[in-house]
């Protein structure tokens, strides 16, 4: 486990078992001894202690009251109680306020001593590698979110610069077989701007937390829609957008918008190459404390053995070649992580419907 000795510190009122402690157990173990709580705890602050050793009856302080103020200046070393008498109020207390691993009675048997150290000692080790861990995560988290916003920042200058000499070109020639090759840059720009935007979205919906604040569905819908009128053309669509909302709503503002660019987008996308009327219906209700968003077209829709696959990371339900694979599963895992349900309904050839449900969450996330 470790290449060093376990550090134990052993606490209790009587000298001669201090020194009996300390003369038995000094070859496998390095032993800190205290006569009292008060010094039990200047040692606990100023040396790494891995498990500490108290005894129950002391004078002043008892062992269940040391355990319990050693909890608030050092938490990490293991705990263990020695008690020489039955008392079940102690016991509880112990494990209440100073959060013991475990009781041995006195007077001690000095195999099981050195088992419940190294047993106590794992517990340490493991905790603290645990928690390096932990704090490797949130380090590498926070980079990740760096990363993510600077790469879609240093991606899209370059992208967008393409695409402004693309549009100045074209304003320039008249051969349409060197337009055409403009438009072919245009198209491809285009695209992968869109997956830029895709892969912020699907960083935003499945590992940014929360950030919980007053929904005003209206207002979000309005905002979306002149959005997505200056990205689509949709001069051919009939768009209905109805939303009933009387009552407070908190949710995270930037999940909702993944889930309904998503579901918007694929609405468009999925369009039947036919010069029939296109239709997407979009109804927002919202009660007491609930959301149902629902999405409704008259596109190519989703063949029966797909349905159960789509929310799976890059499927894809359509041989057509648009989106990533990505949409629908940002799309659920939003929902889920807001602890919401999604329902899809769909016929090949006739159109899809889409409900999502989220409850109401409190403004203090």
């Amino acid at each position: 486990m470790t290449d060093f000795k376990i550090h134990v510190l052993y606490i209790d009122d009587e000298d001669n078992n201090l020194k009996s402690f300390k003369a038995t157990l000094r070859k496998d173990f390095k032993i800190f001894t205290a006569i009292d709580a008060e010094e039990g705890l200047r040692i606990a602050q100023e040396e790494e202690i891995h498990v500490v050793i108290a005894d129950q009856r002391m004078p002043g302080m008892t062992g269940t009251e040391f355990f319990e103020k050693m909890v608030e200046i050092n938490p990490d070393p293991i705990r263990i109680l020695l008690t020489g008498y039955s008392d079940i109020a102690s016991v509880i207390d112990a494990i209440n306020k100073g959060e013991v691993y475990r009781f041995i009675d006195k007077p001690w048997n000095i195999e099981q001593i050195k088992n419940s150290i190294k047993n106590a000692a794992d517990i340490f080790f493991m905790r603290r590698e645990l928690k390096e861990k932990n704090q490797k995560l949130q380090k590498l988290h926070s980079e990740m979110n760096q990363f993510v916003y600077s790469l879609s920042h240093e991606l899209r200058g370059p992208l967008m610069s393409i695409s402004g000499v693309s549009k100045l070109a074209k304003m320039e020639v008249s051969d349409p077989s060197v337009i055409e090759f403009f438009e072919m840059i245009d198209t491809a720009t285009g695209k992968l701007d869109d997956f830029i935007y895709k892969m912020l979205d699907f960083y935003r919906s499945t590992k940014i937390d929360h950030k919980v604040s007053e929904i005003n569905f209206k207002e979000i819908l309005d905002q979306q829609m002149a959005a997505y009128k200056e990205k689509f053309n949709l001069s051919d669509f009939k768009i209905e957008v109805e939303v009933r909302q009387e009552n407070f709503f908190f949710s995270d503002d930037a999940k909702i918008r993944v889930i309904l660019n998503n579901l918007f987008s694929n609405a468009v996308q999925f369009q039947k190459n036919q010069p029939t009327e296109k239709r997407i219906s979009l109804t927002v209700n919202v009660t007491d404390d609930q959301a149902v968003m629902v999405i409704e077209d008259n596109g190519i829709g989703i063949d029966e053995k797909h349905q159960n696959e789509v929310f799976n990371l890059f499927a894809r339900a359509t041989q057509k070649n648009v989106g990533t694979g990505l949409g629908l599963y940002m799309v659920k895992e939003a929902v889920e992580q807001m602890g919401g349900k999604i329902h899809l309904e769909s016929r090949l050839h006739e159109g899809t419907t889409i409900s999502v449900i989220l409850p109401s969450m409190n403004n203090n996330g």
